[in-house]
């Protein structure tokens, strides 16, 4: 499905800055705002960051896009959205690709203790080195901007 489409079955106008940062998203997977910023720049001229992060909020909530918060790294943007998959992360440079589930139910992870929720999603982040960060570190020298980070963040909601 294109974008215009897309934008149009979530009710949403179909807008230059819309399409610029589903098509920054489309060619920068796991971005920042800056990052998305600069490429909706690039492809449709002037735009604000305000109106960026405006853009995002709305894609997020029409479920177009999802927003996912790795400890200690600024918020990123994906639009791989509604499968239950994680992210491993790079503790170094901030590097963060995709994991699939492991399992074919959501949530994918069964907590110890529900509290009487009634969950329907599970966010795992697991940490480490990068292989290109694990050719130029010195082993045991691992920490994100901001402070060494010791373990990965569970969070189910």
């Amino acid at each position: 499905m294109n974008a215009k489409t897309a934008l149009r079955e979530r009710g949403l106008r179909v807008t230059a800055p819309r399409l610029g940062v589903l098509a920054a998203l489309a060619e920068h997977p796991h971005a920042d705002v800056e990052t998305v910023a600069a490429a909706t720049r690039a492809a449709v001229g002037k735009v604000s960051t305000q109106a960026v992060y405006d853009v995002l909020a709305a894609l997020t909530e029409a479920g177009l896009v999802r927003r996912i918060e790795p400890a200690g790294s600024p918020t990123r943007y994906e639009l791989r959205v509604g499968d239950n998959h994680h992210h491993v992360a790079c503790r170094s440079c901030g590097a963060v690709e995709d994991v699939d589930c492991a399992v074919d139910h959501r949530p994918c992870l069964t907590p110890s203790d529900e509290h009487g929720y009634a969950l329907d999603e599970a966010e795992v982040t697991w940490w480490g080195l990068c292989p290109r960060c694990r050719q130029t570190s010195p082993a045991g020298e691992a920490s994100m901007p901001g402070g060494t980070v010791t373990s990965g963040a569970v969070r189910a909601g």
